[in-house]
Protein backbone atom coordinates (compact mmCIF):
# COMPACT_ATOMS: atom_id res chain seq x y z
CA UNK A 1 0.00 0.00 0.00
CA UNK A 2 0.99 3.74 -0.84
CA UNK A 3 2.37 5.31 2.67
CA UNK A 4 0.09 7.31 5.25
CA UNK A 5 1.53 9.60 7.12
CA UNK A 6 4.13 12.16 5.59
CA UNK A 7 7.30 10.88 7.48
CA UNK A 8 6.55 7.21 5.81
CA UNK A 9 5.85 8.84 2.39
CA UNK A 10 9.35 10.45 2.43
CA UNK A 11 10.86 7.57 3.11
CA UNK A 12 9.15 5.85 0.28
CA UNK A 13 9.79 8.84 -2.02
CA UNK A 14 13.63 8.54 -1.40
CA UNK A 15 13.96 4.83 -2.69
CA UNK A 16 10.96 5.38 -5.07
CA UNK A 17 13.10 6.72 -8.43
CA UNK A 18 15.34 3.17 -8.29
CA UNK A 19 11.69 0.97 -8.04
CA UNK A 20 10.43 3.23 -11.03
CA UNK A 21 13.51 2.86 -13.07
CA UNK A 22 13.00 -1.11 -12.78
CA UNK A 23 9.36 -1.05 -13.26
CA UNK A 24 9.60 -0.92 -17.06
CA UNK A 25 11.91 -3.43 -17.86
CA UNK A 26 9.87 -5.51 -15.90
CA UNK A 27 6.96 -5.21 -17.63
CA UNK A 28 8.56 -5.88 -20.63
CA UNK A 29 10.27 -8.57 -19.40
CA UNK A 30 6.52 -9.95 -18.60
CA UNK A 31 5.44 -9.11 -21.59
CA UNK A 32 8.15 -10.99 -23.44
CA UNK A 33 7.49 -13.77 -21.22
CA UNK A 34 3.76 -14.20 -21.66
CA UNK A 35 3.98 -13.44 -25.39
CA UNK A 36 1.76 -16.46 -26.12
CA UNK A 37 -1.46 -14.95 -24.09
CA UNK A 38 -4.39 -13.61 -26.19
CA UNK A 39 -6.58 -10.85 -24.73
CA UNK A 40 -9.08 -14.51 -24.46
CA UNK A 41 -7.07 -14.62 -20.96
CA UNK A 42 -8.75 -11.95 -19.30
CA UNK A 43 -13.09 -11.16 -19.72
CA UNK A 44 -14.01 -7.59 -19.10
CA UNK A 45 -17.33 -8.59 -19.80
CA UNK A 46 -18.59 -7.24 -16.42
CA UNK A 47 -16.38 -4.08 -16.57
CA UNK A 48 -18.58 -3.61 -19.86
CA UNK A 49 -21.61 -4.36 -18.41
CA UNK A 50 -20.49 -1.83 -15.15
CA UNK A 51 -19.72 0.99 -17.61
CA UNK A 52 -22.96 0.52 -19.46
CA UNK A 53 -24.98 1.34 -16.62
CA UNK A 54 -22.82 4.92 -16.26
CA UNK A 55 -25.07 7.52 -17.13
CA UNK A 56 -22.51 10.22 -17.37
CA UNK A 57 -19.82 7.87 -18.86
CA UNK A 58 -18.83 8.78 -22.74
CA UNK A 59 -16.61 6.27 -23.76
CA UNK A 60 -14.59 3.51 -22.01
CA UNK A 61 -10.73 1.71 -23.45
CA UNK A 62 -8.76 -0.88 -22.62
CA UNK A 63 -5.73 -1.05 -24.14
CA UNK A 64 -3.54 -4.61 -23.18
CA UNK A 65 -0.49 -5.12 -24.11
CA UNK A 66 -0.65 -3.07 -27.49
CA UNK A 67 -3.86 -4.28 -28.50
CA UNK A 68 -7.34 -2.43 -28.32
CA UNK A 69 -9.12 -5.17 -26.14
CA UNK A 70 -12.64 -2.78 -25.27
CA UNK A 71 -13.69 -0.21 -26.91
CA UNK A 72 -17.62 0.95 -26.29
CA UNK A 73 -18.90 4.64 -26.76
CA UNK A 74 -21.95 5.53 -24.49
CA UNK A 75 -24.67 8.30 -24.75
CA UNK A 76 -24.48 9.83 -27.69
CA UNK A 77 -20.66 9.73 -28.11
CA UNK A 78 -18.74 8.75 -31.09
CA UNK A 79 -15.12 7.47 -31.65
CA UNK A 80 -14.05 10.24 -33.92
CA UNK A 81 -15.18 12.98 -30.95
CA UNK A 82 -12.82 14.87 -29.74
CA UNK A 83 -13.22 14.92 -26.30
CA UNK A 84 -12.60 18.18 -23.92
CA UNK A 85 -10.10 16.31 -21.42
CA UNK A 86 -9.72 19.05 -19.39
CA UNK A 87 -7.36 18.57 -16.41
CA UNK A 88 -5.82 15.73 -18.00
CA UNK A 89 -3.95 18.20 -20.58
CA UNK A 90 -1.48 18.94 -17.61
CA UNK A 91 0.38 15.55 -18.78
CA UNK A 92 0.23 16.59 -22.33
CA UNK A 93 1.57 19.29 -21.12
CA UNK A 94 4.20 18.20 -18.97
CA UNK A 95 5.29 16.15 -21.94
CA UNK A 96 6.05 18.89 -23.98
CA UNK A 97 7.59 20.94 -21.06
CA UNK A 98 10.28 17.55 -21.50
CA UNK A 99 10.15 17.50 -25.32
CA UNK A 100 11.32 21.62 -24.45
CA UNK A 101 14.15 20.76 -21.97
CA UNK A 102 15.50 18.13 -24.16
CA UNK A 103 15.83 20.45 -27.25
CA UNK A 104 17.24 22.76 -24.61
CA UNK A 105 15.23 25.40 -25.05
CA UNK A 106 14.47 25.23 -21.11
CA UNK A 107 18.21 24.43 -18.89
CA UNK A 108 16.21 22.16 -16.78
CA UNK A 109 13.65 21.49 -14.35
CA UNK A 110 15.29 23.80 -12.17
CA UNK A 111 15.30 27.14 -13.87
CA UNK A 112 13.56 29.39 -12.24
CA UNK A 113 11.28 31.07 -14.16
CA UNK A 114 11.86 34.57 -13.12
CA UNK A 115 14.12 34.28 -15.74
CA UNK A 116 10.92 33.93 -18.10
CA UNK A 117 8.82 37.04 -16.34
CA UNK A 118 11.22 39.55 -15.33
CA UNK A 119 8.96 42.32 -15.79
CA UNK A 120 6.20 40.65 -13.20
CA UNK A 121 8.69 39.74 -10.52
CA UNK A 122 11.01 42.65 -10.50
CA UNK A 123 9.97 43.95 -7.72
CA UNK A 124 11.86 43.25 -4.19
CA UNK A 125 8.80 42.32 -2.65
CA UNK A 126 8.89 39.46 -5.51
CA UNK A 127 12.08 38.17 -3.76
CA UNK A 128 10.48 34.55 -2.34
CA UNK A 129 8.97 34.25 -5.45
CA UNK A 130 11.66 34.39 -8.13
CA UNK A 131 12.47 30.99 -5.86
CA UNK A 132 10.30 28.97 -8.28
CA UNK A 133 11.07 26.65 -10.64
CA UNK A 134 9.93 25.10 -13.64
CA UNK A 135 9.87 21.90 -11.31
CA UNK A 136 7.72 23.57 -8.70
CA UNK A 137 5.21 24.31 -11.47
CA UNK A 138 4.80 20.31 -12.61
CA UNK A 139 4.55 19.36 -9.52
CA UNK A 140 1.93 21.79 -7.73
CA UNK A 141 4.59 23.26 -5.26
CA UNK A 142 4.97 26.70 -6.33
CA UNK A 143 3.53 27.77 -3.43
CA UNK A 144 0.98 30.49 -5.00
CA UNK A 145 -2.27 30.27 -4.06
CA UNK A 146 -4.41 28.65 -6.13
CA UNK A 147 -6.03 30.10 -8.85
CA UNK A 148 -8.58 26.96 -9.34
CA UNK A 149 -11.55 25.79 -6.97
CA UNK A 150 -12.84 29.20 -4.96
CA UNK A 151 -10.51 31.81 -6.99
CA UNK A 152 -11.03 30.02 -10.45
CA UNK A 153 -13.74 32.46 -12.10
CA UNK A 154 -12.01 35.62 -11.17
CA UNK A 155 -8.78 34.28 -12.75
CA UNK A 156 -10.66 33.25 -16.09
CA UNK A 157 -12.45 36.93 -16.28
CA UNK A 158 -9.26 38.92 -15.70
CA UNK A 159 -7.15 40.49 -18.64
CA UNK A 160 -3.99 39.09 -17.76
CA UNK A 161 -3.87 36.13 -16.75
CA UNK A 162 0.00 35.60 -16.78
CA UNK A 163 -0.02 38.68 -14.11
CA UNK A 164 -3.24 37.33 -12.02
CA UNK A 165 -1.22 34.09 -11.76
CA UNK A 166 2.09 35.22 -10.32
CA UNK A 167 0.13 38.04 -8.22
CA UNK A 168 -0.86 35.11 -5.75
CA UNK A 169 0.06 35.76 -2.76
CA UNK A 170 2.53 32.88 -1.59
CA UNK A 171 0.96 30.51 1.05
CA UNK A 172 3.79 27.60 1.20
CA UNK A 173 7.37 28.20 0.72
CA UNK A 174 8.33 27.24 -2.83
CA UNK A 175 8.77 23.34 -3.66
CA UNK A 176 7.59 22.46 -0.12
CA UNK A 177 3.52 21.69 -0.37
CA UNK A 178 0.93 21.10 -2.92
CA UNK A 179 -1.74 23.23 -3.90
CA UNK A 180 -3.24 22.41 -7.01
CA UNK A 181 -3.43 25.01 -9.59
CA UNK A 182 -4.22 25.39 -13.15
CA UNK A 183 -2.29 28.65 -13.07
CA UNK A 184 0.91 26.84 -12.45
CA UNK A 185 0.27 25.15 -15.37
CA UNK A 186 -0.82 27.87 -17.11
CA UNK A 187 2.87 29.62 -16.85
CA UNK A 188 4.42 26.62 -18.35
CA UNK A 189 2.35 27.09 -21.01
CA UNK A 190 3.39 30.41 -21.16
CA UNK A 191 7.03 29.82 -20.85
CA UNK A 192 6.66 27.21 -23.93
CA UNK A 193 5.48 29.86 -26.00
CA UNK A 194 8.83 32.28 -25.29
CA UNK A 195 10.98 29.50 -25.48
CA UNK A 196 9.79 27.39 -28.96
CA UNK A 197 9.31 30.39 -30.76
CA UNK A 198 5.78 29.78 -31.84
CA UNK A 199 2.74 28.88 -29.65
CA UNK A 200 1.94 25.85 -27.60
CA UNK A 201 -0.28 24.78 -29.78
CA UNK A 202 2.32 24.55 -32.98
CA UNK A 203 4.93 23.19 -30.91
CA UNK A 204 2.53 20.36 -29.67
CA UNK A 205 1.34 19.85 -33.01
CA UNK A 206 4.73 19.19 -34.52
CA UNK A 207 6.33 18.19 -31.57
CA UNK A 208 3.73 15.39 -29.97
CA UNK A 209 0.51 15.44 -32.16
CA UNK A 210 2.04 14.81 -36.24
CA UNK A 211 4.78 11.78 -34.55
CA UNK A 212 1.82 9.86 -32.96
CA UNK A 213 -0.19 10.52 -36.40
CA UNK A 214 -2.75 12.55 -36.19
CA UNK A 215 -3.40 16.80 -35.91
CA UNK A 216 -4.46 18.23 -32.20
CA UNK A 217 -7.28 20.60 -32.58
CA UNK A 218 -6.98 24.17 -31.24
CA UNK A 219 -7.95 24.85 -27.93
CA UNK A 220 -8.99 27.95 -25.96
CA UNK A 221 -6.45 30.70 -25.49
CA UNK A 222 -5.87 33.45 -23.00
CA UNK A 223 -6.22 37.30 -23.63
CA UNK A 224 -2.54 37.55 -24.77
CA UNK A 225 -3.06 34.43 -26.85
CA UNK A 226 -1.40 31.61 -25.02
CA UNK A 227 -2.85 28.62 -25.41
CA UNK A 228 -4.60 27.57 -21.71
CA UNK A 229 -1.80 25.62 -20.36
CA UNK A 230 -3.25 22.52 -18.43
CA UNK A 231 -7.05 22.75 -19.31
CA UNK A 232 -9.18 22.21 -22.30
CA UNK A 233 -7.08 20.38 -24.84
CA UNK A 234 -9.11 18.22 -27.82
CA UNK A 235 -8.16 14.49 -28.09
CA UNK A 236 -10.38 11.80 -29.19
CA UNK A 237 -10.02 8.67 -26.89
CA UNK A 238 -8.47 6.65 -29.17
CA UNK A 239 -6.04 10.06 -29.50
CA UNK A 240 -6.00 9.32 -25.56
CA UNK A 241 -4.88 5.61 -25.65
CA UNK A 242 -1.86 6.28 -27.84
CA UNK A 243 -0.75 8.97 -25.46
CA UNK A 244 -1.37 6.79 -22.66
CA UNK A 245 0.76 3.88 -24.72
CA UNK A 246 3.54 6.61 -25.57
CA UNK A 247 4.41 6.83 -21.75
CA UNK A 248 3.87 3.06 -21.37
CA UNK A 249 6.54 2.68 -23.43
CA UNK A 250 8.81 5.12 -22.35
CA UNK A 251 8.11 7.85 -24.52
CA UNK A 252 8.30 5.90 -27.87
CA UNK A 253 6.01 4.87 -30.62
CA UNK A 254 6.22 4.36 -33.97
CA UNK A 255 10.04 3.58 -33.72
CA UNK A 256 10.07 7.16 -32.71
CA UNK A 257 11.30 8.73 -29.15
CA UNK A 258 9.06 11.02 -28.91
CA UNK A 259 8.92 12.04 -25.69
CA UNK A 260 12.41 11.26 -23.74
CA UNK A 261 12.58 8.41 -21.74
CA UNK A 262 14.51 9.53 -18.54
CA UNK A 263 11.14 12.66 -18.41
CA UNK A 264 8.80 9.79 -18.67
CA UNK A 265 10.33 7.82 -15.67
CA UNK A 266 10.83 11.13 -14.12
CA UNK A 267 7.27 11.62 -14.43
CA UNK A 268 6.37 8.83 -12.66
CA UNK A 269 8.22 10.10 -9.43
CA UNK A 270 6.04 10.43 -6.73
CA UNK A 271 7.46 14.08 -5.93
CA UNK A 272 4.32 15.85 -3.98
CA UNK A 273 1.31 14.44 -1.87
CA UNK A 274 -2.10 14.76 -2.13
CA UNK A 275 -3.33 17.06 0.77
CA UNK A 276 -7.00 15.52 -0.16
CA UNK A 277 -6.19 12.08 0.19
CA UNK A 278 -3.01 10.50 1.58
CA UNK A 279 -2.85 7.70 -0.50
CA UNK A 280 -2.61 10.09 -4.06
CA UNK A 281 0.87 11.45 -4.95
CA UNK A 282 1.79 13.92 -7.86
CA UNK A 283 4.78 13.74 -10.43
CA UNK A 284 5.40 15.82 -13.20
CA UNK A 285 1.45 16.09 -14.09
CA UNK A 286 0.77 12.80 -13.84
CA UNK A 287 -1.36 11.49 -10.63
CA UNK A 288 -0.41 8.48 -8.91
CA UNK A 289 -2.02 5.89 -6.65
CA UNK A 290 -1.97 2.61 -6.06
CA UNK A 291 -5.03 0.52 -7.88
CA UNK A 292 -5.66 -3.60 -7.42
CA UNK A 293 -2.30 -3.72 -6.11
CA UNK A 294 -0.85 -2.49 -8.43
CA UNK A 295 0.90 1.03 -9.02
CA UNK A 296 -1.12 3.37 -11.18
CA UNK A 297 0.05 6.54 -13.23
CA UNK A 298 -2.93 8.65 -14.12
CA UNK A 299 -3.77 11.67 -15.96
CA UNK A 300 -7.33 13.26 -15.19
CA UNK A 301 -9.87 15.76 -15.78
CA UNK A 302 -13.08 17.45 -14.65
CA UNK A 303 -15.90 15.28 -14.66
CA UNK A 304 -14.05 11.56 -15.00
CA UNK A 305 -11.94 12.10 -18.15
CA UNK A 306 -8.75 9.73 -17.57
CA UNK A 307 -5.90 7.94 -18.97
CA UNK A 308 -4.68 5.27 -16.79
CA UNK A 309 -1.05 3.95 -17.48
CA UNK A 310 -0.43 0.24 -15.72
CA UNK A 311 3.47 -0.63 -16.41
CA UNK A 312 3.55 -3.72 -14.48
CA UNK A 313 0.49 -5.16 -16.60
CA UNK A 314 1.11 -3.26 -19.65
CA UNK A 315 -2.26 -1.67 -19.66
CA UNK A 316 -3.89 1.89 -20.27
CA UNK A 317 -7.83 2.42 -19.19
CA UNK A 318 -9.17 5.51 -20.87
CA UNK A 319 -12.72 7.30 -20.05
CA UNK A 320 -14.34 10.55 -21.06
CA UNK A 321 -17.73 11.43 -19.47
CA UNK A 322 -19.55 14.26 -19.18
CA UNK A 323 -18.22 17.76 -18.47
CA UNK A 324 -21.77 19.12 -16.77
CA UNK A 325 -21.48 20.04 -14.16
CA UNK A 326 -24.30 17.98 -11.83
CA UNK A 327 -25.05 16.37 -8.07
CA UNK A 328 -23.42 13.10 -9.72
CA UNK A 329 -20.66 13.90 -10.48
CA UNK A 330 -18.38 12.98 -7.27
CA UNK A 331 -20.50 9.23 -7.38
CA UNK A 332 -19.57 9.22 -11.09
CA UNK A 333 -15.59 9.80 -10.31
CA UNK A 334 -16.02 6.80 -7.48
CA UNK A 335 -17.91 4.40 -10.04
CA UNK A 336 -15.00 4.99 -12.32
CA UNK A 337 -11.64 4.10 -9.79
CA UNK A 338 -14.27 1.12 -9.08
CA UNK A 339 -14.78 0.39 -12.27
CA UNK A 340 -11.14 0.58 -13.76
CA UNK A 341 -9.68 -1.05 -10.58
CA UNK A 342 -11.56 -4.18 -9.91
CA UNK A 343 -13.50 -4.92 -13.03
CA UNK A 344 -9.89 -4.21 -15.26
CA UNK A 345 -7.05 -4.09 -13.13
CA UNK A 346 -8.12 -6.94 -10.68
CA UNK A 347 -9.03 -9.50 -13.68
CA UNK A 348 -6.13 -8.35 -15.83
CA UNK A 349 -3.70 -8.99 -13.15
CA UNK A 350 -5.35 -12.15 -11.94
CA UNK A 351 -5.03 -13.32 -16.10
CA UNK A 352 -1.13 -12.58 -16.35
CA UNK A 353 -0.51 -14.58 -12.49
CA UNK A 354 -2.36 -17.55 -13.78
CA UNK A 355 -0.98 -17.14 -17.35
CA UNK A 356 2.50 -17.10 -15.86
CA UNK A 357 1.71 -19.98 -13.31
CA UNK A 358 0.51 -22.36 -15.91
CA UNK A 359 3.67 -21.56 -17.80
CA UNK A 360 5.87 -22.64 -14.96
CA UNK A 361 4.00 -25.82 -14.31
CA UNK A 362 4.94 -26.86 -18.00
CA UNK A 363 8.34 -26.86 -17.14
Amino acid sequence: MFCRDLTAFRRWLAVFPAICMLAFPCARTAREAESSATSATVSLDAASAAAARLSRLHSFLVSWRGKLILERYYNGARRAHAANIKSASKSVLSALVGIAIDRGLIANVKQPIASFFPHLLGNDGDSPKREITVEDLLTMRSGLETTSNRNYGRWVQSRDWIRFALAQRLVYPPGTTMEYSTGNAHLLSAILTKVSGTNTWQFAQESFAKPLGFALPKWPQDPQGIYFGGNDMLLTPRQMVAFGGLYLNRGRAGGQQIVPAAWVDASFVPRAQSRRESERFYGYGWWIRELAGRRTFYAWGYGGQFIFVVPELDLVVVTTSSTAVSAERRSHLRAIYDLVEHSVIAPVASGVTAKAVDAGSLQ
